[in-house]
């Protein structure tokens, strides 16, 4: 039977992808195929097919996306060492205790309210003001230190006025003029809950793993084209650098408008991109090693950044550029809304799309891919770039978060990035790897970090568990997937 072979299809066979060419072939081919006497496959019941369809679809996921189980091991593992008492807090905390006033006092009582200076704290003021009936008298709310705890309590004994309640948080409710307070003390009711799933720390993992995650996502397309770059972590200092000096010097630092702010940070994209566009050059048409390039390309941006700022962090940046790392929308900062949706599109285009498809081709085998008919260095030129437009967004998105800019933003964050790129699954041969496993892989290096933070690890040890996670990470996902030859390992020792 002869059989016409489109163009994606016998991409993906010269690329070594059958799965690929399975889900393209046509309908009609697979109609002819069915019909013909010499498919020996012609008489097995369905249900069977079927069966192994399932089974060859789930043992596709396990290979593609078996770090999960890594990652929700290590949260059921910190879950579980870091379980502790909580105390309430915010709005629904003060609403709690007003209530629990109303219902227990018989009289009208003066209430005072001491808590720390912070947005969960002033909420929970809050609460109590909104519920707390009018029959007692609150006397004043003091959302600051203990000093000023213990001058609002002078006040009010000289004033003649007897606290008879404070209202205090958990940690106000340490601080030596409540302690020593004669008044009654009422505060949130407690609970059993793991530090590590404390809804606040889940979003801080989220947020400080953003920009890593949103610069993974271009170097997953280089390392599937068997690249690498290693320039990421200087241009996020370039894009912050270029950002700020854009605010400082032309827009007028603190006054300027929120059109100046996205110029700026525009600008700053746009010249990462810029270098992205020049590596991808230099690797397509001269051949150069991206190792090589790259490495260069990291010393001489980390240098233009400090020429640039003259060695000097910016500070002129206005409080409104704070919105893009540190605002909140349904409950999440715009930085993490912004990173889950560029990883949505990145997984349409390298899954359903044909430049998709060539990124892998091209990592998968180069030369079988140029005779296909893929134009190589042009995906070479686009991942590069991208990976660069990506890690000036990563610049803006830090430039934001520290309204700052500094030529030493970004060091050593490329291994980082590399590391959570491996660890979701990518092969650094190239071919091979899934945008979403990517951010599984990020989540596991943030999940890593914020685990050894929590129970108090000193950093340089941080520095040999991750090292090791990672080479455990990449070790297991090759035995998993059947690479690992047991005999040449036992024939490593005998010479």
């Amino acid at each position: 039977m002869q059989v016409n072979l489109d163009f994606d299809r016998f991409l993906a066979y010269a690329a070594g992808y059958e799965k690929h060419a399975t889900t393209i072939l046509t309908r009609r081919v697979r109609n002819n195929w069915n019909q013909t006497s010499v498919n020996p496959f012609r008489n097995i019941p369905k249900s069977n097919v079927q069966m192994k369809n399932k089974l060859s679809t789930l043992n596709r996921l396990m290979t593609d996306y078996g770090m999960i189980f890594v990652l929700l091991l290590l949260m059921t593992v910190l879950s579980l060492s870091t379980i502790d008492r909580q105390q309430a807090s915010g709005w629904a905390a003060g609403i709690e205790v007003a209530r629990s006033l109303n219902r227990n006092a018989v009289q009208a009582q003066n209430i005072l309210i001491v808590t720390a200076d912070g947005t969960l704290d002033q909420e929970y003021a809050g609460g109590i003001r909104e519920a707390l009936d009018k029959r007692h008298n609150l006397v004043d709310a003091v959302h600051a230190g203990p000093r000023e705890a213990n001058l609002a309590l002078k006040q009010t004994a000289e004033q003649g006025v007897s606290i008879d309640v404070i209202a205090c948080s958990s940690s106000s409710a340490k601080w030596d003029p409540v302690k020593n307070s004669s008044a009654k003390k009422v505060m949130p009711a407690s609970y059993v809950w793991p530090d590590f799933l404390m809804s606040d720390n889940l979003v801080t993992i989220a947020q400080r793993i953003t920009i890593i995650a949103i610069i993974a996502i271009g170097m997953t397309m280089v390392i599937i084209t068997a690249g690498i770059d290693l320039s990421v972590g200087s241009l996020i200092a370039l894009s912050a650098v270029i950002t700020g000096v854009l605010i400082r010097d032309v827009f007028g630092g603190k006054d300027a408008g929120i059109i100046a702010l996205w110029v700026s940070a525009l600008g700053g994209i746009l010249a990462c991109g810029a270098v992205g566009f020049g590596t991808g050059f230099l690797i397509a048409a001269f051949r150069l090693p991206p190792f090589i390039v790259t490495l260069a390309m990291m010393l001489v941006i980390r240098g233009v950044a400090n020429v640039i700022s003259n060695q000097r962090t910016i500070h002129e940046i206005p409080i409104a550029f704070d919105t893009l790392g540190k605002s909140y929308i349904l409950g999440l900062p715009y930085s993490v809304l912004l990173m889950f949706g560029l990883y949505l599109f990145a997984y349409f285009v390298m899954s359903r799309t044909t430049l998709g498809r060539q990124i892998y081709a091209v990592g998968g085998n180069e030369v079988a891919a140029r005779l296909a008919g893929v134009r190589v260095k042009r995906v070479q030129l686009f991942v590069y770039t991208v990976c660069g437009l990506l890690a000036g967004l990563g610049g803006v998105i830090v430039c934001s978060q520290l309204r700052s800019a500094k030529a030493s933003y970004g060091q050593m964050d490329e291994l980082t990035v590399i590391a959570a790129v491996v660890v979701g699954g990518t092969s650094l041969m190239g071919g091979e790897g899934k945008i979403l496993g990517t951010l599984i892989g990020a989540f596991i290096i943030g999940v890593i970090q914020n685990g050894m933070n929590l129970v108090h690890m000193d950093d340089k040890t941080q520095m040999i568990v991750l090292g090791t996670v990672v080479v455990l990470a990449v070790l297991l996902d090759r035995i998993k997937k059947g690479q690992v030859d047991w005999s040449e390992v036992k024939g490593v020792f005998r010479g």
